[in-house]
């Protein structure tokens, strides 16, 4: 097997003209029969790598993967795509089971999605072994470690494939996985020879935001009203603050709902649906939710807590701007969040309690850094950044330092004459000159710094000893209560004129006016056909999706409407050369959309010579990120006055071959086949036969009864001749006989 078939499949299934960077290079390990483990980031085509091998490669493969919720998203999606997928997994009924188990024997399977549990269970493992498999993939391969951050046991126990089946090539997939993850994988699967491909961990579409937990809810209605509609997820630390939060923005109009353990299976699977739908716009949710949602049209991840570690935030963060959009995170955290996790591992110690304190530290350490967020995050997965980001808060609004010498000298004063007794909320309190019980009662309202900060709010105290904390001028015994201890830092402060750094409260604050701002900057062009063209197409998409009972994004995605927006393409070869435009969609919606942009055009009396003989318009995108467009033709002098249809038949007379018409003017095949088929249904001198068989023509000819049945649809012929004659040849014998019948005198 070769590239090029690899990348008719990826045009033909998924409607896009290249791989992105480094899938071509998995793809070919995979064909040369090599193990493979592949590091790349949520939403970087990691499925694309095992999928397209899938239905190219005669057999079947197998997909472990430990999210019931993502296979039943992958299936639907891929079968939407006319790939023949299934899954197993104890969600499935008993006849169902038996229909897929019989599909697999008999080899009409390209892709069958199993559970870690179905896959090492003893009943599945004598059809495995009668099963002609390609490849087995390893989705969510950081499982396989004890030293990634989601263990499962059941992945321990997968090296057994290996040797059940050692000709056939293993490729293991993760998002999250540093140095030692990857090297135990390799370890446990026994692929120390594997190919090893290692993509940018970098999200650049992503921007990356974070706010001290100082009246966060406030902020979050803030941010959440001012994107109505968009879908966004609010992860929380504990299943009542998703409740909570889910019902203050329920309280202020915002339509939201929450998921999380305690909720029975059909609660948990109504609200994944209606989010997936985009009924409900905004989720609440635990760690639970969305790690097995492959919805595309994220706009926003927000952390109402602190998360665990960098692997778990970037793999939630993640979920945003799957379609490569502009999307937005932002992380707020506080130092409580920091003790609650410290109680929860303190108090269930194991091997691996270290190891979760150790990561937790960095996570606080990333939230408190003053340096470009994403140089610390990819540092984290050992990707180096050369140049600040320009995307995330500290670059858009640099931190202010400040002298904070006099404010430390009375906070570290405060807990030296309170006896190293107080907590952090408590102490604030006292150099707030609170009359709050625990203060009086306490009788730390005597002591001589008592109100020594009164004329500065509670927000920014605990901002401002936060930071304290953080620099080490105070310590946290975890051991009594998290009571503030001094050290020898503090006595430096107190005693020797140690000057003291900090940042700014202000800096935070003029954080979220520039998060505003940037909401009102001046639209791109790309921008101003989303509010008209796109919208519409984004109507028709909804209605469509909720008649058929399918989430929106699987028919198209945003970005696939972004595209069709700014090429507004009217005809089937035109729609074919849209960016996500497979053959099967385009059978299935491509006259939808086009009727529904001709529609618009009408509407708003824009001429339709507007709409024709166009180029996709240039997108701007950043150094680095591929362009959605191709690169505009160059038309040679000669040829300028041809239209587009006469300069594909002049290469076509001059004996050139689709594929080399295509290259010479930077269009798709699909594109230069269509201008083709035009000629040919229009009298033009063209030889059929160069392009489909008479034998071929005959067999589509004989199902023609079938095509004008299923109102002129090319699908039910393709798969009633055994999907071995394409959708190319069945266009071209369909025009072979419209010509015929138009040669008939009547």
């Amino acid at each position: 097997m070769n590239l090029p078939t690899a990348r008719e499949a990826l045009k033909k299934y998924f409607g896009y003209d290249s791989f992105r960077p480094m899938q071509d290079e998995i793809i070919q390990s995979v064909f040369d029969k090599k193990d493979t483990l592949v590091l790349m980031p949520t939403g970087g085509g990691k499925s694309v790598c095992f999928q397209i091998p899938a239905v190219t490669l005669p057999g079947t493969a197998i997909v472990v993967s430990p999210l019931i919720s993502l296979m039943k998203d992958q299936v639907e999606g891929l079968r939407a795509n006319g790939i023949r997928a299934a899954f197993i997994n104890s969600s499935l009924p008993f006849d169902e089971l038996r229909q897929v188990e019989d599909d697999l024997f008999n080899g009409h399977l390209d892709l069958l999605y199993v559970s870690p549990e179905k896959i090492v269970s003893r009943e599945f493992l004598p059809l495995l072994k009668k099963v002609n498999v390609n490849l087995f993939a390893i989705d969510e391969a950081h499982c396989i470690s004890g030293w990634g951050h989601d263990f499962r046991p059941e992945y321990s126990q997968l090296q057994f494939l290996k040797t059940l089946n050692p000709d056939v090539p293993i490729i293991a997939l993760t998002a999250t996985a540093d140095k030692v993850t990857r090297r135990d994988i390799l370890k446990q699967m026994g692929m120390e020879n594997a190919e090893v491909f290692i993509s940018s961990f970098d999200r650049p579409n992503l921007s990356l935001e974070v706010r001290p937990g100082l009246k966060r809810m406030e902020q979050i209605v803030r941010f959440v009203k001012d994107r109505q509609g968009q879908s966004g997820i609010i992860y929380c630390l504990s299943r009542k603050s998703c409740e909570d939060v889910a019902a203050k923005l329920l309280s202020k109009g915002v339509k939201a709902d929450f998921y999380h353990g305690r909720m029975s299976s059909g609660e948990r699977s109504k609200v994944q649906e209606d989010f997936i739908n985009d009924v409900t716009p905004v989720v609440c949710a635990t760690i639970a939710f969305g790690m097995g949602i492959d919805k595309s049209n994220v706009r926003y991840v927000i952390h109402y807590n602190l998360p665990r570690n960098m692997e778990g935030y970037y793999q939630e963060i993640g979920r945003a701007g799957r379609d490569g959009v502009d999307s937005e995170t932002v992380l707020f955290y506080s130092f409580a969040d920091v003790m609650s996790y410290r109680r929860m591992y303190e108090n269930e110690p194991g091997e691996q309690t270290a190891l979760k304190l150790a990561k937790l530290d960095r996570m606080y350490q990333y939230s408190t850094a003053q340096v470009c967020r994403r140089k610390i995050l990819l540092n984290y997965f050992n990707e180096h950044l050369r140049e600040d980001c320009g995307n995330c808060d500290i670059c858009r609004n640099p931190p202010k330092l400040i002298d904070g010498t006099l404010n430390a000298q009375k906070a570290l004063s405060a807990v030296a004459r309170t006896k190293e007794t107080v907590g952090l909320n408590l102490l604030v309190n006292i150099l707030r000159g609170s009359r709050a019980y625990a203060v009086i009662s306490g009788g730390y309202h005597n002591i001589k710094t008592y109100g020594a900060g009164a004329d500065t709010s509670y927000e920014e105290w605990r901002h401002i000893v936060e930071q304290f904390i953080h620099l080490g001028y105070l310590d946290i015994a975890h051991d009594e209560n998290n009571k503030l201890k001094l050290n020898a830092a503090s006595k430096e402060v107190l005693f020797d004129g140690r000057k003291v750094d900090i940042i700014s409260y202000e800096s935070y604050k003029k954080r979220e006016e520039e998060g505003k701002k940037a909401k009102t900057k001046p639209k791109s062009e790309r921008e101003r056909v989303r509010d008209g063209l796109f919208d519409h197409l984004r109507t028709l998409r909804t209605k469509m999706a909720r008649k058929a009972g399918i989430p929106p994004y699987q028919i198209f995605s945003d970005k696939t409407l972004e595209e069709m927006a700014a090429m507004r393409p009217t005809e089937d070869h035109e729609m074919l050369d849209v960016s996500g435009v497979g053959e099967q969609k385009m059978e299935k919606y491509g006259q939808a959309f086009i009727k529904s942009i001709l529609g618009y055009a009408k509407i708003n009396n824009i001429p339709l010579s507007t709409f024709k003989n166009r180029q996709a318009r240039e997108v701007i995108v950043p150094e680095g990120k591929p362009t959605l467009s191709r690169p505009k033709e160059n038309i040679p002098p000669e040829d300028a006055g041809l239209s587009t249809f006469e300069r594909t038949l002049k290469y076509y007379n001059q004996g050139k071959n689709v594929k080399e018409i295509a290259e010479q003017r930077n269009m798709s095949p699909v594109t230069i086949a269509g201008h083709l088929v035009k000629f040919y249904t229009e009298g033009g001198n063209i030889d059929v036969h160069r392009f489909v068989s008479k034998e071929e023509i005959q067999a589509v000819i004989d199902k023609l009864p079938l095509y004008i049945k299923e109102e002129k649809k090319m699908r039910p012929v393709y798969e009633a001749l055994g999907e071995k004659i394409s959708y190319d040849k069945i266009r071209w014998a369909l025009a072979y006989h419209e010509k015929r019948m138009k040669e008939i005198p009547r």
